[in-house]
């Protein structure tokens, strides 16, 4: 989104409200860039709002629609998983740390974006035991520190134990990563002590 001419207070409140419905993970930052304002006044505007910040939102996104994680652990899924509805879609955020990227170039290392965009994949499949068989990956620009990476995974078609997910992983509006992915179903199997 461009940014916005500077606002009147009630017009920016009612901006700030529609902008986060349309991009809930929108940092604090991202909204004082996006209306021209300092962060403090959007924290002020939030405040007035009852709009709680980041973290809250994201937790309250989640609590609403999240199916239950079968074929990984939760903790096993790379980011954060706010969405996720098992057969159909997903959405996890993964904000870009230091332990995320290269010392000299803080470009973030991209098994990480990889790993995110998988994991959701495989998370999305209602099956005890699923796994990637194939993945065609697009790198489209570099990701560095303090980026906030959200990842779309969506199920484009399902045949027999075969699902092909796509995903999209975006910085704000801007896609940064692309994948399609084969997830197979395998049947679970008794481990040989």
């Amino acid at each position: 989104m461009a940014t916005i001419a500077r606002l009147p207070k009630k017009d920016r409140q009612t901006r700030l409200v529609q902008y986060l419905k349309e991009n809930p993970f929108a940092t604090d930052e991202d909204l004082a860039t996006a209306f021209r304002v300092s962060i403090q006044t959007i924290r002020l505007d939030r405040l007035e709002l009852g709009i709680p910040e980041l973290r809250e939102r994201i937790k309250s996104v989640a609590e609403r629609s999240l199916d239950p994680v079968k074929s990984l652990g939760i903790d096993e899924v790379i980011g954060e998983v706010v969405d996720l509805q098992l057969d159909v879609q997903g959405i996890s955020v993964l904000d870009i740390k230091e332990e995320h990227v290269f010392t000299r170039t803080q470009i973030a290392r991209g098994h990480y974006i990889f790993a995110q965009a998988n994991s959701l994949a495989v998370a999305l499949i209602n099956a005890d035991v699923a796994l990637t068989a194939t993945a065609r990956i697009r790198f489209i620009r570099p990701v560095k520190l303090g980026e906030r990476l959200v990842a779309k995974a969506v199920v484009r078609s399902s045949s027999g134990d075969e699902s092909r997910v796509r995903v999209e992983t975006r910085v704000q509006n801007e896609v940064v990563f692309s994948a399609s992915f084969r997830v197979v179903r395998a049947a679970a199997w008794e481990a040989e002590p």
